[in-house]
């Protein structure tokens, strides 16, 4: 017994020390907590969903959850061969051209009418703050923060490993214009050095004016946050892009509700929706749309096209990593959008309607 109550006590102290490292970030505080705590969706001291329901689906439980993970041997989680990709000059690129380059999982380069986004960037091979834990797939970590060029938005959904990456983001620093985020994350950009004039954190339902006929609105999803133990202290985000020829949407993480309705009546015809795809499981489908709702949720959106993201990179869940696209692909059948599967790095231009994208996947074992 006192052997075991000296390992706990070894592994606090070591978790600690260990969380204070920079990588982790930092909660909100002072002026920034005050504005959180204006915020109605702010109650009982964290951020809440809309609607109010378990993470875990009824009938499955964390410790079940976690025995099948550890002692179950899921087949096709990774790919064994290196996934293709091809890797585009994103410098050379005309600025009038309107087009998306996806770096894998949930981060993509978009030109639109003039301006440069950068989403939920991940350039460090890791998608965990355990060293040598999840990391990327042979061929889908071809691009770095040096490849890129001046970013007028990078747009952060939430603060996720997979989506806000430490060393990405300390490498962007000087690159990136303005960082548009959900209450609260801006205290990890502040900690992290970049200034306060480079950060935009919004609550759902605000908007930021880029130029006259050319808005980015902030909308909401069903998730969650956090970079340690200390869960929804900041904003998670979906975002609309209207240019003045095009509606981009990016759903960021959520699982689904009547959200994706109310959007597509809220701004009418979306041109591109990028929709995350993948790391799902029936057990936490709160938080994670499995792939019939993404279908679901883009015809509610009343998309003319789908970007499937949040997939082959990182293996986050016990699916075969190739399933959210096959799933995808049977689910888009005869439904009124057309589906875009590029391989990572692979240039799609929004203005192109007769592009054809390949099933890249089923080359890959």
């Amino acid at each position: 017994m006192q052997i075991l109550l000296m390992l706990i006590v070894l592994i606090a102290v070591t978790s600690f020390f260990y969380m204070r490292q920079a990588k982790f970030g930092k909660l909100p505080a002072g002026e920034r907590l005050a504005r959180i705590e204006k915020s109605p969706h702010y109650k009982d001291g964290g951020f809440r969903n809309l609607i109010e329901k378990p993470t875990l689906t009824e009938g499955y439980s964390i410790p079940g959850e976690l025995y099948k993970t550890i002692f179950t041997k899921f087949p096709n989680r990774n790919p064994v061969d290196s996934l293709p990709s091809l890797k585009t000059d994103l410098k050379s690129l005309p600025i009038d051209s309107n087009l998306i380059v996806w770096f894998g999982h949930s981060s993509f380069y978009m030109q639109l009418d003039g301006k440069r986004f950068l989403a939920d960037p991940v350039f460090s091979g890791s998608a965990s703050p355990v060293p040598g834990s999840v990391k990327a797939y042979k061929g889908s970590d071809i691009y770095t923060a040096d490849d890129m060029p001046a970013i007028d938005y990078m747009l952060i959904s939430h603060d996720h490993y997979d989506h806000l990456d430490y060393e990405t983001a300390i490498a962007l620093k000087n690159k990136v214009k303005q960082v548009i985020c959900g209450l609260g994350v801006g205290a990890h950009f502040e900690y992290w050095g970049y200034s306060p004039e480079q950060i935009i954190e919004k609550d759902w339902y605000e908007k930021v004016e880029v130029a006259e006929g050319y808005t980015i609105f902030t909308e909401s999803t069903h998730h969650e946050s956090g970079r340690g133990f200390t869960r929804s202290k900041a904003l998670w985000l979906s975002f609309l892009i209207q240019s003045p020829t095009m509606k981009v949407y990016y759903s960021g993480d959520g699982g689904y509700d009547n959200r994706f309705a109310e959007i597509g009546r809220k701004y009418g015809v979306i041109d591109w929706a990028i929709m995350e795809c993948g790391q799902y499981n029936k057990a936490w489908q709160a938080v994670h749309e499995l792939p019939e709702e993404v279908a679901r949720a883009t015809v509610q959106l009343k998309a003319k096209n789908m970007l499937p993201v949040h997939h082959s990179k990182f293996t986050l869940a016990n699916h075969p990593w190739n399933e959210p696209l096959n799933k995808i692909t049977e689910f888009s059948n005869h439904k009124p959008y057309r589906l875009a599967t590029p391989m990572i790095g692979e240039t799609v231009h929004l203005n192109d309607d007769q592009q054809v994208f390949t099933k890249w996947w089923e080359r890959v074992n």
